[in-house]
């Protein structure tokens, strides 16, 4: 445990001074400053009053900023990117939050690449989940579908060879996983007190997580495996007494995970599928999401491309059971699901699209149903609806905890 302390307290040393110098080197030779971003104005409404006491009856309001900055020198060949991240909410104080999604330093060559600082990694092929997604943790504030990520420490050695790439991970830093607050929606009857979090390692949150992953492609198949060492990003949620009220307790085990995922693109298909294999001292499983797209093109002689997906998920632990965690066991919401879906591309000036989806548990009575659409207006402005409907009268599936949140949300941004 020492040496996994003065490890990862080195690798921050050295991350600190990577990008000190970096700052001063292009400080002095930088060739191009590019300042770019968005800013979000966001609307939710939720169509039935809140479900547990204290929580927000309909309408949550909310801004984000995102800037980006970008620096590169040397012709491209170092670089640093600085991607801040804040959120204003009116209702619920766990959602008003900030976060670094990106502060990297990049040095390429020509057989590797050397990436050191906070970054996003995103792995997965399926739509409507990421089995394979293990290096970031989840930003549950933002949404419950698992989509928005915190920025993670990393040193990542990037190696390219004719075989494939080797990518190596060092992660010397935890994030702990964000939750709705008391007034928030999309939560459980319980709030989860983002205080009380205990973790199997002595180490905490300085535990140095490790990854490698191979990834290449043959022919019409893109192929990536990967090995994850570390603290696991999902918490086993514990009811518990806290300051006199029910919470849930964070838990964080140590895991080991295999991953492995698959795309292949013949002809107008397009087949994906991701696997893992996860143990830690209370339990090893086995999870699988796997299915199609097939792709009309120029639908009735016009721009119009419909998409239609369908994919089913297992996982050998079954549904999740918050009754179970104090036994150190864990759960899954997709544990036999089917979900099925179509998406619409206009290929207009616009650039509208629509994706819609449906999923149903086919072991518990629980739907849900799903609407993403967004458009451009004019060279810096974007429009997206969202609409999220959940139904359940089986008191242990998910979507039963989260019956009264059926919502709408619309945004707007404005890019710069």
């Amino acid at each position: 445990m020492v040496l996994e302390r003065m490890t990862a307290h080195f690798f921050k040393i050295t991350v600190q001074l990577t990008f000190l110098a970096a700052l001063l080197s292009s400080t002095l030779h930088a060739e191009q400053l590019e300042i770019s971003g968005k800013i979000t104005v966001e609307q939710r409404y939720f169509f039935k009053d809140g479900q547990y006491e204290q929580q927000l009856d309909n309408g949550q309001s909310s801004v984000v900023l995102e800037p980006e900055l970008y620096w590169h020198w040397n012709d491209g060949i170092d670089s640093i990117t600085f991607k801040p991240f804040y959120r204003v909410d009116n209702q619920d104080d766990n959602r008003q939050h900030g976060d670094i999604r990106e502060l990297t330093y990049v040095h390429v060559a020509d057989a590797w690449e050397l990436r050191l600082g906070i970054r996003k990694e995103f792995w997965g092929v399926t739509e409507f989940q990421h089995l394979v997604d293990v290096i970031n943790q989840t930003d549950g504030v933002e949404d419950f579908d698992g989509e928005d990520k915190l920025g993670q420490q990393m040193v990542n050695l990037s190696l390219v060879n004719d075989w494939g790439i080797v990518d190596v991970f060092l992660l010397p830093g935890f994030r702990e996983r964000t939750f709705a607050g008391e007034k928030g929606r999309l939560r459980f009857p319980f709030v989860v007190d983002k205080d009380n979090v205990q973790y199997e390692s002595s180490a905490g949150q300085q535990h140095l997580d490790l990854a490698i992953r191979w990834s290449h492609s043959i022919g019409d198949f893109d192929l990536g495996t990967y090995w994850f060492h570390g603290t696991n990003r999902e918490p086993l949620l514990t009811p518990s007494i806290w300051n006199e009220a029910i919470v849930f307790q964070q838990y964080y085990n140590q895991m080991d995970q295999l991953g492995l995922d698959v795309q292949a693109t013949l002809g107008d298909w397009l087949w994906k599928f991701e696997t893992i294999y996860r143990t830690t001292n209370a339990e090893s499983f086995a999870a699988t999401q796997g299915g199609f797209e097939y792709s009309f093109i120029g639908i009735f002689d016009t721009n119009l491309d419909l998409g239609l997906l369908t994919e089913y998920a297992w996982d050998s632990r079954g549904v999740v059971d918050l009754k179970t965690v104090e036994f150190g066991k864990s759960g899954s919401v997709f544990q036999n699901d089917l979900f099925m879906g179509a998406r619409l591309a206009f290929n207009d000036m616009q650039s509208l699209e629509v994706l819609m989806g449906v999923g149903t548990d086919l072991d518990h009575n629980a739907s849900s149903f799903l609407l993403e659409a967004s458009r451009r207006f004019g060279e810096n402005f974007k429009a997206s609806l969202d609409i999220r409907l959940l139904q359940s009268s089986d008191s242990i599936a998910i979507e039963y905890a989260l019956r009264n949140d059926d919502h709408a949300q619309f945004a707007i941004e404005w890019y710069f």
